[in-house]
């Protein structure tokens, strides 16, 4: 699923939350968290990064 959420943050068009919905979570915070701990930047961070 983090993969498939990394494919995803190169798509500048959608937010982050859009992002986590479409992955099914019901709260984008849940998914940053998520992110960050297995990706080590949260999911603003990774898009700034790459």
């Amino acid at each position: 699923m983090i993969e498939e959420a990394k494919i995803r943050m190169f798509d500048l068009n959608k937010s982050v939350s859009e992002i986590a919905f479409e992955l099914r979570f019901k709260h984008p915070q849940h998914f940053s968290r998520l992110f960050k701990q297995r990706a080590g930047h949260s999911p603003n961070e990774y898009r700034m990064l790459n």
